[in-house]
C-alpha cells in the first residue's frame, strides 16, 4: 500500500559485518468478489423537446447579431453598440494603452472597467463627454490600479441590435450546409448532453452501491494519507490566495478521514476489478487525453506534451480517471439497467441533488 520502512537494526555494525535490516510494510487486502450482475440501476433517458432547439438556434441568432445605426438623435441604451474615439488620462496625462479610435462597444457587455460603460448610456451619435471612472484596486497594471481617470470621448455612432435570420445563411456561419442540418446537429448536442449527465447519475449510484455493499479491511496509511491530501485541498479551495505549502498545519477531521476511506475503499476495488478482467488504457486513449488537454494550452501544445511524457506523476493523474471510466461501463454493462423516460427537468433536479449529496 505504502512504502516499506526500513530499518538497520545491528545498531553496532562496523565495517565488514552484514548488515541486517528490517522491512515493515502494510499489505494489501483481500477483495471480495461482487456479483455485478446483481446490480440493479436506473437510468434516465431524456429526449431534446423541439422547443429546447428552438432556443438554442435563437441564441445562436442573438450570437451572430449585428448592429444597424439607430436614428438620428437616439440615445444610447444598455445593449447598443457605440462607436467611439477615446483618451484616457490620470492626473491630466495620457496612458498606454488608454486610447482608441473608431472602437466598437457594447454597452453592458463589461469589456471595460466599472463604470465606463455606464457613462455612455444615454450618449447620442456627436456627443463629446468625459467619463470619470477609477481603476479597481486589483487591476492589473499597477501604475494604474485604484487611480482616478479622466475619458474623453467622442462618440461616432450609435447602433441597435439586429438578431440574425434563422435560415440556411446562419446555418453556414456555423458550420452547417442548411438549417436542417443545423438542427440535427443542435438536437445531436443536446442528446450528448443528456446522455453524459445520465451517466454521471447511474456511475455516482454504482460507486453508491459499491461503497454500501461491498466491505474489506482498509489500509490505514492509505486511508490516513488520501484524508490528509483531501484536507489540504479543501483548505487551498478556501484560502486560493495562498500558493504552496506556506501555511499553518490544517487539521485532519473526521469528516476528511469518513470520505478518504470511500475513496480507498472504491479506487482499490475499481483496480481490482479492473485487473481481473484485463482492462487498461491503451496508448491510442491516453494520447487523444492528452490531446484533449494540450488544446488548452494554444500555441504550447508541443511544450504541454513534453511535459507530460517528463513526469509520470501527471500522466498517472491523465490515466487515472480514464482508467475508472472504463471500469465503470465495464460494470454497467454486466449491471441490471433500467431505462427510465425523464423530463430535462426531471434530470436537472436529480443533478442539483447530486452536488449537494
Amino acid at each position: 500500500a505504502a512504502q516499506p520502512e526500513v530499518q538497520v537494526t545491528n545498531e553496532d555494525w562496523k565495517p565488514g559485518d552484514d548488515v541486517e535490516v528490517e522491512f515493515t510494510y502494510e499489505k494489501l487486502p483481500d477483495i471480495p468478489e461482487v456479483d455485478l450482475k446483481g446490480i440493479k440501476l436506473e437510468r434516465l433517458v431524456v429526449k431534446p423537446a423541439e422547443a429546447e432547439v428552438e432556443e438554442a438556434l435563437a441564441n445562436l441568432a442573438e450570437q451572430a447579431q449585428e448592429f444597424e445605426d439607430k436614428k438620428k438623435g437616439a440615445k444610447a441604451k444598455d445593449g447598443d453598440q457605440v462607436v467611439i474615439d477615446f483618451v484616457g488620462k490620470v492626473d491630466g496625462e495620457p496612458f498606454e494603452g488608454g486610447a482608441a479610435e473608431d472602437f466598437p462597444l457594447v454597452l453592458g457587455s463589461g469589456s471595460f472597467i466599472p463604470g465606463f460603460e455606464d457613462g455612455l448610456i444615454g450618449a447620442k451619435a456627436g456627443d463629446e463627454l468625459d467619463v470619470n471612472v477609477t481603476f479597481p484596486a486589483d487591476y492589473g497594471a499597477e501604475n494604474l490600479a485604484g487611480k482616478d481617470a479622466v475619458f474623453e470621448v467622442k462618440v461616432k455612432a450609435v447602433k441597435k441590435p439586429v438578431p440574425a435570420k434563422i435560415d440556411d445563411e446562419l446555418a453556414k456561419k456555423f458550420g452547417a450546409e442548411s438549417l436542417d442540418q443545423l438542427k440535427e446537429q443542435i438536437h445531436e448536442r443536446l442528446n450528448e448532453e443528456y446522455r453524459n449527465a445520465a451517466r454521471a447519475l447511474m456511475k455516482r449510484a454504482l460507486l453508491d452501491t459499491l461503497d454500501e455493499t461491498v466491505s474489506f479491511d482498509l489500509p490505514e496509511s492509505l486511508v490516513e494519507a488520501e484524508a490528509k491530501q483531501i484536507a489540504h485541498q479543501l483548505w487551498h479551495d478556501e484560502h486560493p490566495e495562498v500558493q504552496g505549502h506556506d501555511h499553518p498545519e490544517i487539521e485532519v477531521t473526521d469528516e476528511h478521514r469518513k470520505l478518504a476511506a470511500r475513496r480507498v475503499k472504491l479506487g482499490l476495488l475499481l483496480a481490482e476489478l479492473g485487473q481481473n478482467n484485463d482492462i487498461d488504457v491503451t496508448d491510442a486513449e491516453m494520447t487523444q487525453a492528452v490531446m484533449n488537454q494540450a488544446r488548452q494550452y494554444p500555441g504550447q501544445e508541443r511544450e504541454f506534451f513534453e511535459f507530460v511524457q517528463q513526469n509520470p506523476q501527471v500522466r498517472q493523474q491523465i490515466q487515472a480517471p480514464l482508467f475508472e471510466d472504463k471500469v465503470v461501463d465495464f460494470v454497467f454493462e454486466l449491471a441490471d439497467v433500467t431505462d427510465k423516460e425523464a423530463s430535462k427537468e426531471d434530470l436537472e433536479k436529480a443533478l442539483e441533488a447530486l452536488e449537494e449529496a
